[in-house]
């Protein structure tokens, strides 16, 4: 494959998303993610656009036919068996009619539903889905600020380390400490049939994982009580400035359909939660940092996690500080941006969150920095990406110094965003 040849390298995203649509939705990949997950259908639908626009729009509805009473859209959908994920929906216990687990993802789908709607040819029918699903992006709005932000401060916390999409960053590693693993029932991890053990989330890791699951489970998944319940309760830079940026993108689709209502409480929201997000800022390290909830202190962690706060409307001197930050990472990586600064500590290049660089990041960076004026830093972060593909092919994710393919392969995201950086190309030229 040779992204040098931008229509071969279209075509062979588009067959990986051929190959991983099950009708109604798509699977990440084969075997090691069976499922429909949150962020990456709605992150999907973006490329599935460029095939099918109604498909697209599916895709996403898809993911909210399965929306919680209370608004929260679950971070996976167990649409059908499986034997080859752990843990699967007996584990979850969460007694949906379709089962689903019970926990959340980031909530791109505000962003994603905009960016369709902007882009798309047959406006009546994009006006149309988009008024079905905007009370239901609503919804799971409200739910973060109401089960997540108990204080009213604008910042929500995540409850599991999965729930941030970055499962086992370095972010994690101080607040998953404290979580209790003793009493958790035996399991068998099935990731590690499909993936190389040593790029994935250790025992220790997991162990802390399905403690956090059984507790959960326990509460019978009430959402009024798992934020106080959990052990693990951090504000993650990242988790907010994707849900600003939704708030935000949601506010501009419903004032444009006339749904003021809906424009104006999402608008109240990111503009509560921006100078919210800004004390998180650290002038030391250049980017933003998490804090944990439980003990109040930020969390001293060299991540991805505080730079993609550029993907919401902050201040520019932000946004050029993080252009720096990764134009520097050129000096010293082949290929950026990585999810872990080389040469910090707990960075790794090949474990799962650790190090490795990620093309759906990538995307979230670049198209921040784009909308800021940071074009040069963008366009790199472009190039880089595409050289990625052009040496190692559609994987879940790459090692920055040698670019070898981590993780899952044929990955449904990876061409999605693929399909989205050439797209950016072929406007630039134009």
């Amino acid at each position: 494959m040779n992204a040098a040849n931008p229509s071969q390298a279209l075509e062979h995203a588009f067959a990986v998303l051929r190959e991983n649509d099950r009708g109604t939705y798509t699977v990440p990949t084969k075997g090691l993610y069976p499922f429909q997950w949150n962020w990456d259908s709605c992150l999907t639908a973006l490329g599935l656009a460029e095939l099918d626009e109604d498909r697209a729009w599916t895709e996403i509805e898809t993911l909210f036919a399965h929306q919680w009473p209370d608004g929260m859209i679950p971070h996976i959908v167990f649409h059908v068996p499986s034997d080859t994920y752990f843990p699967g929906p007996n584990v979850w216990g969460t007694n949906r009619p379709t089962p689903t687990s019970g926990i959340t993802q980031p909530a791109v789908a505000g962003f994603a539903a905009k960016r369709l709607f902007d882009r798309a040819k047959d406006k009546a029918m994009a006006a149309a889905r988009c008024r079905a699903l905007l009370p239901k992006i609503d919804a799971w709005h409200r739910w973060f600020y109401e089960n997540r932000d108990p204080h009213g401060e604008g910042l929500v916390a995540i409850l599991h380390p999965w729930e941030a999409g970055r499962d086992n960053s370095v972010d994690w590693d101080e607040a998953l400490a404290q979580v209790p693993t003793t009493g958790i029932a035996p399991y068998t991890r099935r990731d590690t049939d499909h993936a190389n053990p040593a790029h994935r989330p250790t025992k220790a890791q997991y162990d802390a994982y399905m403690w956090l699951v059984e507790h959960f489970r326990a509460l019978g998944w009430d959402n009024s009580r798992l934020h106080d319940a959990s052990p693990f309760q951090v504000i993650d830079p990242a988790f907010n400035a994707i849900l600003i940026r939704a708030c935000t993108d949601l506010a501009a689709l419903a004032d444009e359909l006339g749904e003021a209502e809906i424009a104006a409480r999402n608008s109240a929201w990111a503009q509560r939660a921006l100078p919210a997000l800004d004390t998180l800022w650290s002038a030391e390290s250049g980017r933003y940092l998490a804090r944990n909830r439980v003990t109040d202190k930020l969390i001293d962690s060299q991540s991805i996690g505080g730079l993609l706060p550029v993907f919401a409307p902050i201040p520019a001197v932000r946004c050029h500080a993080i252009a720096e930050h990764v134009q520097g990472l050129l000096k010293v990586l082949n290929y950026i941006v990585p999810s872990h600064d080389i040469g910090t500590a707990g960075y790794e290049p090949q474990r799962y969150w650790r190090g490795p660089v990620w093309l759906v990041t990538n995307y979230m960076i670049a198209d921040g920095l784009r909308n800021a004026g940071e074009l040069a830093v963008a366009d790199r972060i472009a190039r880089s990406s595409l050289e990625l593909i052009t040496k190692s092919g559609f994987a879940e994710y790459y090692d920055p110094k040698t670019g070898e393919p981590l993780g899952g392969g044929r990955f449904t995201w990876t061409a999605a965003m693929v399909i989205e950086f050439l797209r950016a190309q072929e406007a630039e030229l134009a």
